[in-house]
């Protein structure tokens, strides 16, 4: 009985023994196995490996999750829409309709963008004016503007852009992302070569999010104030008097004093032109009058020569008488 047991005993030992063998190869085997996906996923992330820039520029995030992974709750976007209006409005007095619309922008939040005004053949003005208004307060702003005088035109215009913004959103977010990874893959680096690639990676990244960021600032800029353009102009105003009548003594006198002072003014020009020549003659006429014509040789005052004999007439016949 005593061998039995002993041998009950050694059989039980050794089975218990084999099964914990078993048992602890495998739990081994599975925690080697998940210890090395890490680290092939560390190597083939590691600097100088052919994916390196493939794991920095890095995927986006599944639907429904950030980048840690987190879900992210579900919702819709919000509606963003550009407003923009054209008023062309004729009133009395453009500097005061100007002054109006410079205080219903400021009323309702929004400012002067830029404005320019003209007077035109000095017998009206025309003002243009660009107002940045906020959404809410559009629809009110346009209807004080085309009551300030008389409306000659209006143009209207909203683009919906929601899916313009999402996209550039969601470009943003990836964008962040692939730029921390990018960092995070250049605090591990330790050869240069791989620190240099990495810094070119990193500095394209940098300058695409940025250009990110510009486009949903103009973007933020342009759905949250609308544009709208005002053209202010006064009514051209008539000539007073008769246009059929004819021109008069004064109309006359006017027209023969421009003509008296036209030839005047050509004379002058005349005169000019001819004084640079005359003033030449006159010194040349000097310069022979004093210095040439005093040493010419002058003729002895005996040598002139007698007055000619008038001619000899010759003697007539008296004239026949006849019988």
């Amino acid at each position: 009985m005593r061998a039995r047991r002993a041998f009950a005993v050694l059989l039980l030992t050794a089975s218990l023994g084999l099964a914990g063998c078993g048992a602890g190869g495998s739990d081994s085997g599975d925690t080697a196995q998940s210890a090395a996906k890490p680290a092939a996923r560390d190597a083939e992330r590691a600097p100088g490996s052919g994916q390196a820039a493939d794991e920095a520029a890095g995927a986006p995030a599944e639907d429904g999750a950030d980048a840690d992974g987190a879900a992210k709750p579900s919702a819709l976007p919000s509606t963003h829409v550009i407003r923009t209006a054209t008023l062309e409005v004729e009133v009395e007095d453009a500097t005061k309709a100007l002054a109006a619309a410079r205080r219903a922008a400021g009323n309702a939040g929004g400012h002067v963008e830029n404005e320019s005004t003209e007077r035109i053949d000095d017998t009206h003005v025309t003002s243009n004016v660009v107002l940045r208004v906020p959404q809410e307060r559009y629809e009110a702003v346009l209807a004080e503007l085309a009551g300030a005088g008389k409306l000659l035109s209006r143009t209207a215009d909203a683009k919906d852009v929601t899916g313009q913004v999402v996209d550039v959103e969601s470009r943003i977010a990836t964008q962040r992302a692939s730029v921390a990874r990018v960092r995070e893959l250049m605090d591990r680096a330790t050869r240069l070569s791989d620190v240099v690639t990495l810094e070119a990676q990193l500095s394209t990244r940098q300058a695409d999010l940025e250009s990110l960021l510009a486009q949903q600032a103009t973007l933020k800029d342009r759905t949250s104030l609308a544009t709208i353009t005002l053209t202010l102009s006064e009514k051209e105003r008539e000539e007073t008097g008769k246009e059929d009548d004819g021109p008069g003594f004064l109309d006359a006198l006017g027209g023969g004093w421009d003509a008296l002072v036209a030839t005047l003014r050509w004379i002058a020009v005349a005169v000019g032109a001819v004084a640079p020549f005359a003033a030449l003659g006159a010194v040349l006429y000097a310069l022979w009058r004093w210095l040439v014509r005093p040493r010419l040789p002058r003729r002895p005052a005996g040598s002139t020569a007698p007055p000619a004999a008038p001619p000899a007439t010759l003697p007539t016949a008296p004239p026949v008488k006849e019988d």
